[in-house]
Protein backbone atom coordinates (compact mmCIF):
# COMPACT_ATOMS: atom_id res chain seq x y z
CA UNK A 1 0.00 0.00 0.00
CA UNK A 2 1.40 3.62 -0.44
CA UNK A 3 2.31 6.05 2.14
CA UNK A 4 -0.50 8.57 1.68
CA UNK A 5 -3.66 5.56 0.62
CA UNK A 6 -2.04 4.00 4.29
CA UNK A 7 -1.93 7.30 6.24
CA UNK A 8 -5.71 7.88 5.05
CA UNK A 9 -6.71 4.68 5.97
CA UNK A 10 -5.37 5.06 9.44
CA UNK A 11 -7.19 8.46 9.57
CA UNK A 12 -10.04 6.94 8.82
CA UNK A 13 -10.43 4.20 11.09
CA UNK A 14 -9.34 6.32 13.96
CA UNK A 15 -12.20 8.82 13.20
CA UNK A 16 -14.48 5.92 12.74
CA UNK A 17 -13.72 3.91 15.99
CA UNK A 18 -14.58 7.10 18.07
CA UNK A 19 -17.77 7.43 16.41
CA UNK A 20 -18.43 4.14 16.65
CA UNK A 21 -17.44 4.31 19.92
CA UNK A 22 -19.50 7.32 20.70
CA UNK A 23 -22.72 5.65 19.24
CA UNK A 24 -22.33 2.41 20.88
CA UNK A 25 -21.97 4.59 24.82
CA UNK A 26 -24.96 5.91 23.57
CA UNK A 27 -26.93 2.57 22.17
CA UNK A 28 -27.11 4.66 19.08
CA UNK A 29 -25.58 2.20 16.69
CA UNK A 30 -29.22 1.56 14.81
CA UNK A 31 -29.47 5.71 14.05
CA UNK A 32 -25.54 5.15 13.18
CA UNK A 33 -26.38 2.99 10.65
CA UNK A 34 -29.08 4.65 8.69
CA UNK A 35 -26.55 7.52 8.99
CA UNK A 36 -24.00 5.81 7.19
CA UNK A 37 -26.93 4.66 4.68
CA UNK A 38 -28.30 7.87 4.16
CA UNK A 39 -24.76 9.84 3.56
CA UNK A 40 -23.51 6.73 0.88
CA UNK A 41 -26.51 7.34 -1.06
CA UNK A 42 -25.72 10.90 -0.91
CA UNK A 43 -22.20 10.80 -1.85
CA UNK A 44 -23.07 8.22 -4.71
CA UNK A 45 -25.60 10.45 -6.51
CA UNK A 46 -24.16 13.88 -5.87
CA UNK A 47 -20.84 14.77 -8.22
CA UNK A 48 -20.72 18.13 -6.22
CA UNK A 49 -20.95 16.70 -2.70
CA UNK A 50 -17.83 14.18 -3.64
CA UNK A 51 -15.95 17.27 -4.97
CA UNK A 52 -16.64 19.46 -1.71
CA UNK A 53 -15.38 16.86 0.40
CA UNK A 54 -12.03 16.49 -1.43
CA UNK A 55 -11.01 19.50 -3.07
CA UNK A 56 -8.75 21.85 -1.39
CA UNK A 57 -10.42 25.03 -3.16
CA UNK A 58 -13.30 25.24 -0.04
CA UNK A 59 -12.47 26.53 3.28
CA UNK A 60 -12.66 24.94 6.65
CA UNK A 61 -16.02 27.22 7.00
CA UNK A 62 -17.36 26.22 3.89
CA UNK A 63 -16.90 22.79 4.46
CA UNK A 64 -18.35 22.51 8.01
CA UNK A 65 -21.18 25.12 6.87
CA UNK A 66 -21.90 22.87 4.17
CA UNK A 67 -21.74 19.43 6.32
CA UNK A 68 -23.90 21.64 9.23
CA UNK A 69 -26.82 22.27 6.57
CA UNK A 70 -26.42 18.77 5.28
CA UNK A 71 -26.86 17.15 8.70
CA UNK A 72 -29.54 18.57 9.60
CA UNK A 73 -31.59 18.17 6.02
CA UNK A 74 -30.31 14.30 6.45
CA UNK A 75 -31.26 14.35 10.19
CA UNK A 76 -28.18 12.56 10.96
CA UNK A 77 -27.27 11.68 14.75
CA UNK A 78 -26.07 14.16 16.97
CA UNK A 79 -23.09 11.88 16.91
CA UNK A 80 -22.40 12.18 13.44
CA UNK A 81 -23.13 15.58 12.73
CA UNK A 82 -20.39 16.65 15.37
CA UNK A 83 -18.25 13.99 13.64
CA UNK A 84 -18.73 15.96 10.09
CA UNK A 85 -17.87 19.29 11.83
CA UNK A 86 -14.74 17.91 13.46
CA UNK A 87 -13.50 16.59 10.37
CA UNK A 88 -14.59 19.80 8.44
CA UNK A 89 -12.61 21.71 11.13
CA UNK A 90 -9.47 19.75 10.90
CA UNK A 91 -9.73 19.34 6.72
CA UNK A 92 -9.92 15.09 6.97
CA UNK A 93 -13.70 15.02 4.93
CA UNK A 94 -11.91 13.66 2.27
CA UNK A 95 -11.79 10.30 4.13
CA UNK A 96 -15.46 10.38 4.56
CA UNK A 97 -16.07 7.45 2.41
CA UNK A 98 -13.59 5.01 4.36
CA UNK A 99 -14.70 6.45 7.36
CA UNK A 100 -18.55 4.75 6.50
CA UNK A 101 -17.46 2.02 4.99
CA UNK A 102 -14.97 0.98 8.12
CA UNK A 103 -18.09 2.40 10.08
CA UNK A 104 -20.47 -0.11 8.56
CA UNK A 105 -17.90 -2.87 8.98
CA UNK A 106 -17.76 -2.55 12.71
CA UNK A 107 -21.32 -2.74 13.18
CA UNK A 108 -21.72 -5.68 11.23
CA UNK A 109 -18.73 -7.16 13.38
CA UNK A 110 -20.73 -5.66 16.35
CA UNK A 111 -24.36 -7.61 15.19
CA UNK A 112 -22.62 -10.67 13.89
CA UNK A 113 -22.94 -10.15 10.40
CA UNK A 114 -20.65 -10.50 6.96
CA UNK A 115 -21.24 -8.69 3.75
CA UNK A 116 -21.20 -10.60 1.03
CA UNK A 117 -20.56 -9.17 -2.67
CA UNK A 118 -22.98 -10.88 -5.08
CA UNK A 119 -22.68 -9.94 -8.60
CA UNK A 120 -25.07 -11.67 -11.32
CA UNK A 121 -26.60 -11.83 -14.85
CA UNK A 122 -29.85 -10.53 -14.02
CA UNK A 123 -31.52 -8.67 -10.65
CA UNK A 124 -31.89 -11.14 -7.90
CA UNK A 125 -35.71 -11.85 -7.05
CA UNK A 126 -36.32 -11.83 -3.18
CA UNK A 127 -36.65 -15.01 -2.83
CA UNK A 128 -33.17 -15.54 -4.49
CA UNK A 129 -31.75 -13.52 -2.30
CA UNK A 130 -33.39 -14.65 0.45
CA UNK A 131 -31.87 -18.27 -0.03
CA UNK A 132 -28.31 -17.71 -1.09
CA UNK A 133 -28.08 -15.59 2.56
CA UNK A 134 -30.30 -18.64 3.70
CA UNK A 135 -27.09 -20.91 2.16
CA UNK A 136 -24.27 -18.83 2.74
CA UNK A 137 -24.71 -18.24 6.33
CA UNK A 138 -25.27 -22.02 6.72
CA UNK A 139 -21.30 -21.96 5.40
CA UNK A 140 -20.02 -19.04 6.80
CA UNK A 141 -22.10 -19.32 10.56
CA UNK A 142 -22.53 -15.96 10.74
CA UNK A 143 -25.63 -13.92 9.43
CA UNK A 144 -25.28 -12.83 5.89
CA UNK A 145 -26.00 -9.05 4.48
CA UNK A 146 -25.42 -9.27 0.81
CA UNK A 147 -24.72 -6.42 -1.38
CA UNK A 148 -26.06 -6.98 -4.74
CA UNK A 149 -24.34 -6.10 -7.96
CA UNK A 150 -25.72 -6.72 -11.40
CA UNK A 151 -23.62 -7.03 -14.41
CA UNK A 152 -24.89 -8.54 -18.15
CA UNK A 153 -21.20 -9.69 -19.04
CA UNK A 154 -21.52 -12.27 -16.60
CA UNK A 155 -24.12 -13.85 -19.30
CA UNK A 156 -25.61 -16.32 -16.62
CA UNK A 157 -24.39 -17.35 -12.66
CA UNK A 158 -23.11 -15.33 -9.98
CA UNK A 159 -19.69 -14.57 -8.38
CA UNK A 160 -19.50 -13.99 -4.63
CA UNK A 161 -17.64 -12.75 -2.87
CA UNK A 162 -17.13 -13.10 1.30
CA UNK A 163 -14.27 -11.62 2.62
CA UNK A 164 -11.21 -13.43 1.06
CA UNK A 165 -12.76 -15.87 -0.72
CA UNK A 166 -14.79 -15.69 -3.80
CA UNK A 167 -17.20 -18.11 -5.91
CA UNK A 168 -17.19 -17.66 -9.53
CA UNK A 169 -20.12 -19.63 -11.29
CA UNK A 170 -20.57 -17.28 -14.05
CA UNK A 171 -20.91 -18.75 -17.89
CA UNK A 172 -18.36 -15.80 -18.52
CA UNK A 173 -15.84 -17.28 -16.51
CA UNK A 174 -16.65 -20.92 -17.34
CA UNK A 175 -16.47 -19.86 -20.88
CA UNK A 176 -12.92 -18.31 -20.72
CA UNK A 177 -11.71 -21.23 -18.85
CA UNK A 178 -13.16 -23.49 -21.81
CA UNK A 179 -11.23 -21.12 -24.16
CA UNK A 180 -7.99 -21.01 -22.34
CA UNK A 181 -8.22 -25.14 -22.49
CA UNK A 182 -9.02 -24.99 -26.45
CA UNK A 183 -5.50 -23.08 -26.58
CA UNK A 184 -3.73 -25.45 -24.96
CA UNK A 185 -5.20 -27.97 -27.16
CA UNK A 186 -4.50 -26.75 -30.43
Amino acid sequence: MSEPASISTGIAQRYATAVFDLALESKGLKGLESDIDALQAALASSDELRDMISSPIYTREEQGRVMGALGAKMSLSQTMQGALGLMARNRRLFVLPQVLAALRAMIAEEKGEVTADVTSANVLTKAQADALAKVLKARIGKTVKLNVAVDESLIGGLIVKVGSKMIDTSIRSKLAALQNSMKEVG
